[in-house]
């Protein structure tokens, strides 16, 4: 697929960009080694001056990354500018406390004598990302593995290639030495080749569950270290009507944001029957007060999907389950003729028998479900192929910590929506890939952890 700016407002082209040859590729593995055999010998304290100055520039230039990402993928400015600033967040905390997670770790070796271990680089990575949150995605790989010494090849979703040059650039405005973070314009059929160079050393993507299993597959092939981040059905639990109307509105917006494409996004509302009717209702009707507009409007908090196939896909999901007997609650259509917009959607009566029962519904599509107690919700939660996040809601602290403790997932959230932060990690189960991001725990994954022993 070809590198493009494609307006998902308008269906508009508006730039295009060429593929990397395979000599600009092996060009780029060159000088990110070579960058490496450099930055690496660089102190900690400095590597992390360095990511402070990267944290000040996303959120001196969240204006300019915002509006590239509403014409890319059609993120709400409003969203754009959140997102770009958070991303600076990510690379403060790692100068700020990064550096005080890597000192040597002191073992007192039972057989007597001195033994450290310590935290050293591997080298050249790879990152695949996606388009969803493009500054975001990046940062969580980038921020820790910098740190740590490592460099990087970013290959970036093929319709973000503007924020993709913009990070690139900003990180040479921050002085990191030339090579250490390299943008490539790498088709996915060229992917392998890349994986496959003895001088990259890890992989770390996130995507979908196929692009998942290809490159783990790649990696697998060339015993290269890899992190996955896939998809996510994940469950949004509400097990009273304690506080509805703040439920349903963390309903609204853990479904709405970003419209609806985030992997952590609520996806499945599962009700306890005691308060189903009540808050379907309220749901479906919160659903109904999000208006889509231009991305570029600072007011709209709705936008387009990323591209009209999106649009499609979802589509045939909602017709495959209304067709098989769920009920269209709301919603259902696309919006206009012009753009990969859609309304906001709400199915009830889903059975195993629908896509939207077993798929990740990528987008403002919200499937609830009524259960009759904790234990029924659980088992509906779990059965999924996914086990990214989840979300319970409750107002008894024994009920909501007995749900959270038996759900099948990487992440779960009491009475707050799923949602990410600096400090704390970031990874799923099952289908919804392996390792973890952020906090102390970034840098786990892509990391050498030396032992260094004195008789």
């Amino acid at each position: 697929m070809p590198y493009a700016t494609t307006n998902p407002a308008t269906g508009v082209v508006e730039r295009e960009f060429p593929s990397a040859t395979s000599a600009d590729v092996a060009a780029a593995i060159s000088r990110a080694h070579s960058a490496h055999v450099e930055w690496r010998e660089w102190s900690v304290t400095d590597r992390a001056k360095v990511l402070a100055t990267v944290a000040a520039l996303y959120d001196e230039r969240k204006e300019e990354l915002a509006d590239i990402i509403a014409r890319e993928m059609g993120k709400p400015v409003r969203q754009g500018r959140g997102e770009a600033w958070f991303a600076g967040e990510i690379y403060k905390f790692y100068a700020e406390h990064g550096p005080a997670h890597l000192v040597d770790e002191d073992l007192h070796p039972m057989s007597g004598g001195q033994a450290i271990v310590r935290s050293a680089p591997l080298g050249v990575l790879l990152g695949i990302m996606p388009w969803n949150y493009p500054y975001y995605q990046v940062a969580r790989f980038a921020g820790p593995n910098l740190l740590l010494g490592n460099t990087i090849l970013l290959k970036h979703a093929s319709n973000c290639p503007e924020s993709a040059l913009a990070q690139e650039k900003l990180f040479r405005d921050a002085g990191l030495p030339d090579g250490a973070y390299i943008n490539l314009f790498v088709d996915s059929k060229d992917i392998e080749a890349v994986i496959a160079d003895p001088r990259v050393h890890g992989v770390s993507l996130t995507g979908s569950e196929k692009a998942g299993a290809a490159v783990a597959a790649a990696a697998g092939r060339s015993l290269t270290k890899v992190v996955l981040e896939l998809g996510g059905s994940d469950p949004f639990i509400v097990l009273d009507d304690s506080n509805l109307d703040e439920t349903v509105a963390a309903a609204a917006s853990g479904r709405m944001s970003n419209a609806g494409q985030a992997c952590t996004a609520a996806k499945r509302f599962i009700i306890l029957d005691s308060v189903y009717d009540r808050f379907i209702e309220a749901f479906a009707a919160k659903l109904k007060t999000y208006v889509a507009g231009d991305p570029l409007d600072p007011g709209t908090n709705f936008g387009p999907l990323s591209s009209y196939s999106a649009v499609v896909e979802l589509l045939e999901q909602v017709e495959d389950a209304v067709s098989k007997g769920a009920t269209l609650v709301t919603g259902g259509h696309r919006i206009g003729e012009v753009g990969a917009f859609m309304e906001p959607t709400l199915l009830a009566n889903v059975t195993p028998d629908m896509r939207a029962f077993h798929e990740e519904l990528f987008g403002p599509v919200a499937v609830v479900y009524r259960v009759t107690d904790k234990d029924e919700a659980i088992a509906l939660a779990n059965a999924s192929e996914f086990g990214l996040s989840a979300a319970v809601f409750g107002s008894d602290a024994n009920d909501t910590r007995y749900v959270a403790d038996r759900l099948d997932c990487g992440m779960v959230y009491i009475n707050e929506n799923t949602d990410s932060h600096v400090d704390l990690p970031f990874g799923g189960v099952k289908k919804s890939g392996f390792g973890r991001e952020l906090g102390k725990f970034g840098f786990d994954e892509f990391v050498n952890k030396k032992l260094i022993r004195t008789s």
